[in-house]
Protein backbone atom coordinates (compact mmCIF):
# COMPACT_ATOMS: atom_id res chain seq x y z
CA UNK A 1 0.00 0.00 0.00
CA UNK A 2 1.81 3.12 -1.20
CA UNK A 3 1.26 6.73 -0.42
CA UNK A 4 -0.24 8.92 -3.10
CA UNK A 5 1.82 11.68 -4.65
CA UNK A 6 -0.41 14.26 -2.99
CA UNK A 7 0.16 12.67 0.45
CA UNK A 8 3.93 12.68 -0.10
CA UNK A 9 3.87 16.35 -1.09
CA UNK A 10 1.80 17.17 1.99
CA UNK A 11 4.18 15.24 4.22
CA UNK A 12 7.20 16.98 2.69
CA UNK A 13 5.56 20.38 3.17
CA UNK A 14 4.79 19.59 6.81
CA UNK A 15 8.39 18.54 7.43
CA UNK A 16 9.67 21.77 5.85
CA UNK A 17 7.30 23.93 7.88
CA UNK A 18 8.23 22.18 11.12
CA UNK A 19 11.93 22.45 10.31
CA UNK A 20 11.67 26.16 9.50
CA UNK A 21 9.69 26.83 12.68
CA UNK A 22 12.25 24.94 14.72
CA UNK A 23 15.14 26.94 13.23
CA UNK A 24 13.27 30.20 13.80
CA UNK A 25 12.61 29.30 17.43
CA UNK A 26 16.22 28.23 18.06
CA UNK A 27 17.52 31.45 16.47
CA UNK A 28 15.13 33.54 18.53
CA UNK A 29 16.15 31.75 21.72
CA UNK A 30 19.86 32.06 20.90
CA UNK A 31 19.44 35.79 20.27
CA UNK A 32 17.70 36.26 23.60
CA UNK A 33 20.45 34.39 25.45
CA UNK A 34 23.08 36.41 23.58
CA UNK A 35 21.41 39.68 24.61
CA UNK A 36 21.26 38.55 28.24
CA UNK A 37 24.91 37.45 28.28
CA UNK A 38 25.95 40.74 26.64
CA UNK A 39 24.08 42.67 29.34
CA UNK A 40 25.72 40.66 32.15
CA UNK A 41 29.30 40.38 30.84
CA UNK A 42 31.89 43.04 31.57
CA UNK A 43 35.38 43.22 30.08
CA UNK A 44 37.54 40.64 31.84
CA UNK A 45 34.62 38.40 32.87
CA UNK A 46 35.07 35.85 30.05
CA UNK A 47 38.37 34.32 28.93
CA UNK A 48 38.54 31.45 26.47
CA UNK A 49 41.44 29.03 26.36
CA UNK A 50 41.22 27.86 22.79
CA UNK A 51 43.04 25.99 20.10
CA UNK A 52 43.79 26.74 16.46
CA UNK A 53 42.18 23.47 15.38
CA UNK A 54 39.09 23.62 17.62
CA UNK A 55 35.83 23.89 15.65
CA UNK A 56 33.82 24.63 18.80
CA UNK A 57 36.22 27.49 19.57
CA UNK A 58 35.40 28.98 16.17
CA UNK A 59 31.67 28.71 16.91
CA UNK A 60 32.18 30.38 20.31
CA UNK A 61 34.25 33.21 18.77
CA UNK A 62 31.59 33.85 16.14
CA UNK A 63 28.83 33.84 18.78
CA UNK A 64 30.72 36.22 21.09
CA UNK A 65 31.40 38.57 18.18
CA UNK A 66 27.86 38.40 16.75
CA UNK A 67 26.40 39.22 20.15
CA UNK A 68 29.04 41.87 20.97
CA UNK A 69 30.10 40.07 24.14
CA UNK A 70 33.44 41.18 25.57
CA UNK A 71 35.85 38.27 25.93
CA UNK A 72 39.52 37.53 25.65
CA UNK A 73 41.16 34.45 24.21
CA UNK A 74 44.49 32.75 24.29
CA UNK A 75 45.58 29.84 22.11
CA UNK A 76 47.31 26.92 23.76
CA UNK A 77 49.57 26.37 20.73
CA UNK A 78 50.89 29.94 20.69
CA UNK A 79 50.90 31.14 24.31
CA UNK A 80 53.04 29.34 26.89
CA UNK A 81 51.15 30.80 29.87
CA UNK A 82 47.87 29.72 28.27
CA UNK A 83 49.20 26.20 27.73
CA UNK A 84 50.46 26.06 31.32
CA UNK A 85 47.04 27.14 32.65
CA UNK A 86 45.35 24.54 30.43
CA UNK A 87 47.70 21.77 31.59
CA UNK A 88 47.36 22.80 35.24
CA UNK A 89 43.58 22.57 34.98
CA UNK A 90 43.81 19.00 33.69
CA UNK A 91 41.14 19.67 31.06
CA UNK A 92 40.62 17.18 28.27
CA UNK A 93 39.92 19.58 25.43
CA UNK A 94 39.14 23.07 24.27
CA UNK A 95 37.49 25.41 24.61
CA UNK A 96 37.77 26.03 28.31
CA UNK A 97 35.84 29.17 29.09
CA UNK A 98 36.70 30.90 32.34
CA UNK A 99 33.71 32.88 33.58
CA UNK A 100 34.92 35.20 36.32
CA UNK A 101 37.68 32.68 36.96
CA UNK A 102 35.46 29.60 37.06
CA UNK A 103 36.04 27.05 34.28
CA UNK A 104 33.45 25.64 31.91
CA UNK A 105 34.56 22.93 29.52
CA UNK A 106 32.98 23.40 26.11
CA UNK A 107 30.71 26.16 24.85
CA UNK A 108 27.14 26.66 26.00
CA UNK A 109 25.49 30.09 25.84
CA UNK A 110 22.95 28.97 28.44
CA UNK A 111 25.68 27.93 30.90
CA UNK A 112 27.48 31.24 30.33
CA UNK A 113 24.30 33.11 31.14
CA UNK A 114 23.77 31.01 34.25
CA UNK A 115 27.34 31.53 35.47
CA UNK A 116 27.24 35.28 34.92
CA UNK A 117 23.87 35.51 36.70
CA UNK A 118 25.16 33.61 39.75
CA UNK A 119 28.36 35.48 40.42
Amino acid sequence: MGMSRRSLIGLAAAVLVIGAASQWWAGRHDGQVGARVAALARPGDIRMLGSETCAVCAVARAWFDANRIPYSECLIERDEACRAAFDAGGWSGTPVILVRGRPQLGFSPELLQEALSRS
